[in-house]
């Protein structure tokens, strides 16, 4: 059955409808824009308990970086804000190591500092900007001969984007290998690439030197929360850019309880049934299916996508010479309706729906409203 958050004590103050702020039904899945995911119960109670006590930043970063790391088989981690900031640290980890000068230099005085991260071309994302924050140069290469020439002694770190790995021509163990030959650090970006669980030890154990996960999204723990898991020596030069010091990392601050938060939910996140769950989210998609199934014009189908946001997700497919509307109607007209619904993407001809992000029940309520805005 699907973890989503459990509700907690009753609240009497309403502070999004004070505020005007729109609250929906999530059969989208976890864009950061509509909030990811919501956190269970129980890490919402690691957070309450963080903020009754003060304690060591720098203790409780290492403390809990011990943990996950025996809990996700690598050498190290570290929580960070974001897997976007994960990034961030690491590439400052391959620039600068513990060198305090090299380290405070950053982005701007690279002088004695490698700063070049060879990337594939198709590999190119708008996240690779964290890179670039620490003042370091991608370098674009297509083929194992171009990314062997790139390489020099500028050469800091090979950026690897997990979600790509069918778009590139070098693949991940491939990509693995080349760092190793040449001693160059290498980072893989899996923001989104939780479920399935064991991606969340299969990378370190390829030999990928640092990976970026996001913590809330598969995983369910706080939105501003990632992980950076990986070689011992490189975490602990990652958490050398982090606060409490004015580092290149100082704005992406981790505060006590999301840290603890994070724990918390990978705890949660790997004792789970993940073959119950998978039959849950099944069985969300089969009634939704089933409540349109006799409309004319729609066809379903599921589909689970390779790599991100591996789960069982529904798309539904117009022939638009039979439907009464487009995908992009009923998109509005469920956004708009009450309660609010947000769907996934719609085209000309189909629209997606995601469950894993319903709470337990709320599937009903989107098959009700779904199969009302087809009729209409």
């Amino acid at each position: 059955m699907s973890s989503a958050a459990t509700a907690g004590p009753l609240i009497k103050r309403d502070y999004f409808e004070e505020l005007g702020v729109r609250t929906f039904i999530n059969a989208a899945g976890t864009y950061t824009a509509l909030t990811a995911s919501l956190m269970p119960k129980e890490v919402v109670d690691s957070i309450q308990y963080a903020t009754h006590h003060f304690v060591s930043l720098d203790e409780l970063q290492q403390k809990v970086g011990a943990r996950i790391a025996t809990m996700l088989r690598c050498e190290d981690a570290l929580v960070s804000a974001g897997a976007f900031s994960a990034i961030v640290y690491g590439t400052a980890a391959a620039m600068a190591g513990k060198d305090p000068k090299k380290i405070a230099s950053l982005p701007d005085n690279l002088t004695g500092i490698k700063n070049e991260v060879i990337i594939q071309k198709a590999h190119r994302v708008g996240y690779d900007r964290a890179v670039r924050n620490c003042g370091a140069k991608l370098i674009e290469v297509e083929t194992v001969e171009e990314l062997e020439n790139a390489i020099n002694e500028k050469t800091a770190m090979l950026l690897f984007i997990n979600f790509s790995n069918n778009e590139g021509n070098i693949k991940d163990k491939e990509f693995v290998a080349l760092g190793k030959k040449h001693q160059i650090p290498t980072l893989n970006d899996c923001a989104a690439d939780v479920p399935p669980v064991e991606n969340l030890w299969k990378y370190t154990e390829m030999g990928f030197d640092m990976v970026a996960f996001s913590g809330g999204k598969g995983i369910r723990g706080p939105q501003s929360a990632g992980l950076l898991l990986g070689r011992k020596d490189l975490i602990e030069a990652a958490r050398l850019n982090m606060p409490p010091r004015a580092n290149i990392g100082r704005g992406m601050k981790v505060n006590k309880e999301e840290v603890l938060g994070m724990m918390v939910a990978l705890e949660l996140y790997l004792a789970k049934d993940h073959d119950q769950e998978w039959k849950y989210w099944e069985s969300q998609n089969a009634h939704i299916q089933k409540s349109i199934a006799d409309i004319p014009g729609i066809s379903t189908e599921i589909f689970v996508p390779e790599i991100a946001n591996h789960i069982p997700s529904l798309r539904i497919l117009f022939d638009r010479s039979k439907t009464k509307h487009s995908p992009r109607e009923i998109k509005e007209a469920l956004k708009n309706g009450q309660p609010s619904i947000e769907v996934a993407g719609a085209s000309e001809d189909t629209l997606n729906i995601t469950v894993w992000m319903l709470k337990k029940g709320e599937e009903k309520l989107v098959a009700k409203k779904l199969s009302e805005a087809l009729r209409a």
